[in-house]
C-alpha cells in the first residue's frame, strides 16, 4: 500500500505556520511579561539594583522657660561597620568565610551553631588597610561578636565621634572596603555641662532592636532612646520622624553610590519652667556642701523654678556612649553623683511641724497651749525637747511661738491631741507620701506613717502615742522630699491651694504650634493642677496663725531661723534638724524651707543637706538664703547671674561633716538652733537612676588592633593594565612590575 506524501509546498507553509504560531507565542510571552506586568518587574529589578538604609530621627530640643536653649543636637562622625556587607564582600573575592562555632538555644534547646568568623574576617581583612592610613582603632571582640548575631540588621560603630583630622584622613583616602563607611549622626549636646543634669537626665542606644520595622530596610540605623529624666519622660515628644537613604547598587551587588534621600524630621521642642538663672544659683548656692538638694518653686502655680542636687555628673559623658571606666566610677562614688537629691526622701525633721500644725488647727486646737518642761514620756520612754540639752524650758507656749522655738515638747502633746489620723490626711493632701507626678527617674514617695502604714510594713509592732510623737516632729518613719516638702510649703506661702508640682512648661513642633493630643487639645495644659485646698479642712484664719509663726522663725529673737533674715526681703521659714541612716551610717540632715516676700510670696525654696554636725538653721539655712537673696535681686535688677558650662560639683571628702554655712556678707543667726531628736533613725530613700546607658566596653585581647603587626598581603602577577583584586580591595597603588615572588597564602 503506498503512503500519500506530502508535497514540498505543504510541509514548507506546515514548517510556516509552526514558525508563526512560535513568533506569535513569543511575542505575546513579550507583550505580558514587558507590558501587562512590566511595573511589577520593574520595581523588582528596582528593588533588587538598591539598598535602603534608615536615618534615625532628629529630636527636638529642651529649652527653659525663656526659650534659652539646654540640650541640642550636634553633628558626629563616626566609622560604621555594615557586617552582613563585608561578609559578603569577603566571600565574592575570596569564597567561604572562615567559621566560628558558638552555643545557641534553638527551639529551647541548646545547639552548636556554626557562623562566618566576623572576628577574623575584620582582623584580616579590614584592619590592615586600616593600619596602612594609621585609622585602625582597639576595639572588644566580644561586642563585635555579640553585635553580629543579635543586630545584624544595624551598623557597628567602630570608632564613634571621631575628630575632624581621622574624618579628613577617610574623606581623603579611598578606603575601599566593603562594608565600612563613614556616618553623620545627630548626638545630643548638653549646652551648660552639669547645669540641671538630674533634670534633664540623657539618651543612649535602645535596649533593642525593633525587628519588625528592621526588616523594612537593608540597613537599619536606630533612634536613640531617652535614658533617664526629661530625656526618658518626653521621649515621644522629642523623638522625630526618621529619614530613608536609597544605595545603589552595581551588577555584581557592591554598593558604589546614593540614589537619593529622604531626611529625616526633628522633634518637637520641650520647655520647661525652670528658669535657667535660678538653676545656676541654687547650683552654685548647693556647692558650699557636699551631698544635698534644693527646690526653688513659684507659690503662685507649682511651677518649679530650679531643681539641685550635688555631687552632680556631666551628661555628655554618655554622648554617644560612655566609656566602661567613666560609668564604674560613676557608680562606684561614694557620693553617688548619679542620685537626685531633691527627689530622694528623707526624715524632714522639724520642718514637718507645718503638717502637724495644721493637723491640729484641723481639730480645732487653734487656741491650744502646752507646757514644755524638757520633754515628754510616752509609755516607758521619755522623749526630750530639744532644749533639754541647754539646761531650759520653753515653759507654756502656743502655736505660733511653739513653731518659732520649734518646741517638741509642744508638738508631742499637740500632735497626739491632734490624733496620727487628722495628721495623715493632712499629710497627703500636701503630697507627703504620694506621687508628684513629674516621672523623674528614681523620684521616691516618702513615707506618710500611720496605723494602716505600720500593719503593712511593719506587721509586727503597734502604733502608739510615742509613733504619733516622732511623726508630729518628722521623726520615726517620716521621709519626705525637698520636693515634696516645698510644695508643702507653697501651700502655706498661697494661703492653702496645694498645687501639683510642673516641670514642663509647653511642648511645640517646629514651626511653634502646641503638640496636640487626641482630642485636639494641647498635650501640656496651661494651667496649673491644683491638688487640694487645705481651706476645706482649715479656716484661712488658722492658716494665717501658721504662716506668723513661720514669720517669727526668722524674723524675731529667739526663732531657730535667724540666718535666713535679708534686709530688703521679709523671709519666712522653718528651720529642720533630723537623724538618718544611709546604708548602715547614722548621720544627721539639714532641712531648711521658706518663702518671699512674705506679703505676696514668689518664691519657696527648700533646701536639704546629708551629713551635717551643725543644725538645720546654720548649714541648710545659709544656703536657702543665698538662693533667695540672690533671686530677688535679680528681679530688681541688682544680680545678673551668668549661665555658663559647668563642671560636675564634687568634694573630695563628700563624706566630712558640715558644722555650718557661711557666704561674704551672710547673716549670723541665733544661738537657738535646734539640734536632731535621736530617738529613732529612720533609713533614707535615694533617687537611684536605674537607667541602663550605652556603655562602651574596653578592648579585649582580640580587639586590640592598633599594635597589631601587619599581616603580608598576596602579590599574584596582575594582567596588563588592570588591577589585581588586592589593589581594588585596599586601593594600593601600582607600582612598576618585579619579579613574581614566591606566592604568600593568606589565612583567614
Amino acid at each position: 500500500m503506498n503512503r500519500r506524501r506530502l508535497s514540498p509546498r505543504l510541509r514548507i507553509q506546515f514548517v510556516g505556520l509552526l514558525m508563526l504560531l512560535g513568533m506569535g507565542a513569543l511575542t505575546f510571552r513579550l507583550w505580558w511579561i514587558q507590558v501587562a506586568h512590566g511595573a511589577e518587574w520593574t520595581a523588582q529589578i528596582r528593588g533588587s539594583s538598591q539598598a535602603t538604609v534608615r536615618i534615625p530621627s532628629v529630636r527636638g530640643e529642651i529649652k527653659d522657660r525663656n526659650g534659652l536653649t539646654l540640650v541640642q543636637n550636634r553633628a558626629s562622625y563616626e566609622v560604621d561597620f555594615y557586617l552582613p556587607e563585608m561578609v559578603k564582600g569577603f566571600r565574592e573575592r575570596f569564597g567561604p568565610p572562615p567559621l566560628a562555632e558558638h552555643r545557641a538555644i534553638i527551639s529551647g534547646m541548646p545547639k552548636d551553631v556554626k557562623e562566618p568568623d566576623i572576628i577574623k574576617i575584620v582582623n584580616d581583612g579590614i584592619v590592615p588597610r586600616l593600619n596602612d592610613l594609621d585609622l585602625a582603632r582597639d576595639y572588644n571582640s566580644k561586642q563585635l561578636e555579640r553585635h553580629y548575631r543579635n543586630d545584624t540588621e544595624v551598623p557597628y560603630s567602630y570608632i564613634k565621634d571621631i575628630d575632624f583630622p581621622t574624618m579628613a584622613k577617610f574623606s581623603e583616602h579611598d578606603v575601599g572596603l566593603p562594608g565600612v563607611d563613614i556616618a553623620i549622626k545627630p548626638v545630643r549636646a548638653y549646652v551648660y555641662g552639669a547645669l540641671a543634669a538630674h533634670i534633664l537626665g540623657y539618651v543612649g542606644a535602645p535596649d533593642d532592636t525593633n525587628k519588625e520595622e528592621a526588616k523594612k530596610f537593608t540597613f537599619y540605623q536606630g533612634d536613640m532612646d531617652g535614658k533617664s529624666n526629661v530625656e526618658k519622660a518626653m521621649d515621644e515628644f522629642l523623638r522625630g520622624k526618621p529619614g530613608i537613604r536609597y544605595l545603589r547598587r552595581n551588577a555584581k551587588g557592591a554598593i558604589d553610590g546614593v540614589l537619593k534621600e529622604d531626611p529625616p524630621q526633628q522633634g518637637a521642642n520641650v520647655f520647661l519652667t525652670i528658669d535657667s538663672r535660678i538653676q545656676a544659683i541654687a547650683d552654685e548656692a548647693l556647692r558650699a556642701v557636699s551631698r544635698a538638694g534644693a527646690v526653688v518653686v513659684d507659690p503662685n502655680n507649682g511651677n518649679i523654678l530650679a531643681l539641685a542636687s550635688v555631687p552632680s555628673f556631666d551628661p555628655n559623658t554618655f554622648i554617644p556612649s560612655i566609656k566602661k571606666k567613666d560609668w564604674e566610677a560613676l557608680r562606684k562614688d561614694e557620693a553617688d553623683p548619679l542620685v537626685n537629691r531633691a527627689i530622694s526622701a528623707l526624715p524632714p525633721g522639724s520642718t514637718f511641724k507645718l503638717i502637724t500644725a495644721f493637723a491640729g488647727l484641723r481639730k480645732n486646737l487653734t487656741n491650744a497651749k502646752y507646757n514644755c518642761g524638757g520633754g515628754v514620756s510616752y509609755g516607758d520612754h521619755f522623749f526630750q525637747c530639744w532644749v533639754a540639752s541647754k539646761h531650759y524650758t520653753h515653759g507654756t507656749l502656743g502655736l505660733a511661738d511653739a513653731i518659732k522655738v520649734s518646741c517638741d515638747s509642744f508638738f508631742y502633746q499637740y500632735g497626739n491631741a491632734a490624733g496620727i489620723q487628722s495628721i495623715d490626711v493632712i499629710g497627703k493632701m500636701l503630697g507627703i507620701g504620694e506621687e508628684s507626678g513629674l516621672q523623674l527617674s528614681g523620684e521616691q514617695t516618702g513615707n506618710m506613717p500611720g496605723p494602716e502604714w505600720m500593719q503593712i510594713h511593719h506587721p509586727q509592732e503597734r502604733w502608739s502615742s510615742a509613733q504619733t510623737a516622732n511623726v508630729s516632729i518628722g521623726q520615726g518613719y517620716t521621709l519626705v522630699s525637698p520636693l515634696q516638702l516645698a510644695m508643702a510649703y507653697v501651700t502655706a506661702a498661697n494661703g492653702g491651694t496645694c498645687y501639683y508640682p510642673r516641670l514642663v512648661d509647653k511642648i511645640l513642633n517646629q514651626d511653634g504650634s502646641p503638640v496636640l493630643d487626641e482630642h485636639g487639645k494641647p498635650v501640656v495644659p496651661q494651667t496649673p493642677r491644683v491638688r487640694s485646698d487645705l481651706r476645706r479642712e482649715v479656716s484661712p484664719q488658722d492658716i494665717e496663725l501658721v504662716r506668723k509663726g513661720l514669720w517669727k522663725v526668722v524674723n524675731e529673737d529667739g526663732g531657730t531661723g535667724g540666718r535666713a533674715r535679708l534686709k530688703d526681703v521679709v523671709v519666712a521659714g522653718k528651720t529642720g534638724t533630723a537623724q538618718a541612716t544611709e546604708r548602715g551610717h547614722e548621720e544627721n540632715v539639714a532641712w531648711f524651707a521658706c518663702f518671699a516676700p512674705f506679703d505676696h510670696p514668689k518664691y519657696v525654696v527648700a533646701v536639704m543637706v546629708q551629713g551635717a554636725s551643725g543644725h538645720g538653721g546654720e548649714v541648710a539655712g545659709p544656703i536657702a538664703t543665698r538662693i533667695l537673696e540672690r533671686t530677688v535681686a535679680q528681679d530688681e535688677g541688682n544680680f545678673d547671674m551668668q549661665v555658663a558650662w559647668l563642671a560636675p560639683a564634687h568634694h573630695p571628702n563628700p563624706l566630712q561633716l558640715i558644722k555650718a554655712v557661711s557666704y561674704t556678707g551672710g547673716n549670723l543667726g541665733s544661738e537657738d538652733e535646734e539640734g536632731a531628736d535621736t530617738s529613732q533613725s529612720a533609713d533614707v530613700q535615694l533617687a537611684s537612676d536605674n537607667s541602663s546607658p550605652d556603655v562602651e566596653q574596653e578592648p579585649d585581647a582580640q580587639g586590640q588592633v592598633s599594635k597589631r603587626p601587619r599581616v603580608a598581603r598576596a602579590a599574584p602577577a596582575p594582567p596588563p593594565r588592570q588591577p589585581n583584586f588586592f589593589e581594588r580591595l585596599f586601593g594600593a597603588k601600582r607600582q612598576a612590575p618585579q619579579p613574581a615572588p614566591t606566592p604568600v597564602r593568606r589565612r583567614f
